[in-house]
């Protein structure tokens, strides 16, 4: 039968080294299979899991959480997924913007196009106020919400509001507001 988990983490805590190595005899295998589910890739679940195990190690449940370890490690475990896979779709929308961008150096039309949006996105945000533009261009970048919240200041609850607000501003800006041209559309 198996040690509850509730002893094995106490009594790592007190210096035993093999509970953990238990610990993770137990929940490993499980935490894999179903990592494995949600990212299509049982390296990748593996690599997530011992990142999960490891999060444990460095910072133990504190006593009386002890109940919910199986909880706490598909918590963190799928929290880890959600952020790979995230990070996965990035990364592939960066690759077809770098293609695109390639093909167009091909097609000198296609790269002046490109130059002009630049050209009108660099605008749309020096119109904008600093911290809007700041979190949108670095949004955009890639950074996550707990990271625009450390460089902003803010709390990572905040991110989408002002992330929201700085969409808004830039739409304005961009659609061309603050010169007049879209305006006049609205006006016929």
């Amino acid at each position: 039968m198996a040690t509850s988990d509730a002893l094995l983490l106490e009594r790592w805590r007190e210096g035993d080294e093999a509970a953990f190595a238990d610990i993770f005899v137990q929940h490993y295998e499980p935490l894999v299979h179903l990592l494995s589910r949600l990212l299509g890739s049982v390296d990748e679940a593996e690599d997530i899991a011992q990142e999960t195990f490891w999060r444990l190690y460095r910072r133990p449940l504190s006593p009386g959480h002890e109940h919910n370890l199986r909880g706490w490690l598909i918590r963190v475990g799928t929290r880890l997924g959600y952020n790979a896979i995230r990070e996965r779709t990035r990364r592939a929308k960066r690759q077809e913007v770098w293609e695109s961008q390639a093909k167009a150096a091909d097609d000198p039309e296609a790269e002046a196009l490109a130059e002009e949006a630049r050209r009108e996105v660099q605008q749309a945000l020096a119109r904008m106020p600093f911290r809007q533009a700041q979190i949108l261009f670095l949004r955009h970048q890639g950074y996550t919400y707990a990271e625009l919240a450390e460089i902003v200041g803010v709390k990572a609850s905040s991110v989408g509001t002002l992330l929201a607000r700085a969409e808004r501003a830039f739409a304005k800006h961009y659609k061309g507001d603050a010169t007049g041209r879209a305006g006049s559309h609205r006006e016929r």
